[in-house]
């Protein structure tokens, strides 16, 4: 069974709190999402495998480590998963990035894909699938489903917030995949919005509302 990894240091429960606030505006909840993205990067690739280099400092030599050529590829859900993607690219500037372009139909609930451009090599990448909201996990589990049909083996799934209905449709649907959020929250209501959650954080990224 994947593992739900809720990653809740002071700073990223501390800048989710703001983003949660509604009078909070469009500006400042896109640098809040990017900013915690980029926190909960540093523990999405705590596990990179490092290799051995011979380097030389201004005193002597030595044998330092690196990233041991593990590719990165970064694909947000469009259009909210994209707030997410430069806090990422900070961290990992050579990572390529991907698109997939799913909604939600509000009638049924149901993802409805209209677009998918992935890098030529993603099989060969670690994907990191990112989308701020996990609420019916509709958009998660088909997205997942699209890359695996494309060859990926190695990937994981980023949120900020989670519904316990979401994690669990993710982990029914892909046991293998590991996913991280910033908090996982009390339900979804009738309208399928996570409560206490944030809002629709497309329409709050991009100011829609």
């Amino acid at each position: 069974m994947s593992t739900l990894h809720v990653i809740d240091h002071p700073l990223i429960v501390h800048k989710l709190s703001i983003m949660r606030n509604k009078k909070t505006g469009s500006k400042d909840f896109r640098e809040l999402l990017n900013e915690i993205a980029m926190l909960m990067g540093y523990e999405l690739t705590r596990d990179l495998p490092l290799e051995d280099i011979v380097i030389e400092t201004p005193v002597s030599k030595m044998t330092a480590k690196k990233i041991s050529g593990k590719k990165l590829a970064i694909v947000p859900i469009l259009r909210a998963g994209l707030g997410m993607v430069d806090g990422l690219q900070t961290l990992v500037p050579v990572a390529k990035v991907g698109h997939i372009g799913l909604y939600r139909d509000p009638d049924t609930h149901k993802p409805v894909e209209y677009y998918c451009k992935l890098p030529l090599d993603i099989e060969e990448r670690t994907v990191i699938l990112v989308d701020p909201m996990l609420a019916t996990g509709g958009s998660a589990v088909d997205a997942l489903t699209m890359l695996k049909n494309k060859g990926c083996k190695d990937i994981r799934f980023m949120c900020l917030v989670a519904a316990p209905e979401g994690v669990k449709a993710v982990q029914e649907a892909h046991p293998d995949i590991d996913i991280f959020t910033a908090a996982l929250d009390e339900k979804l209501n009738e309208h399928a919005y996570i409560v206490p959650g944030l809002g629709d954080a497309g329409d709050r990224i991009f100011g829609t509302i």
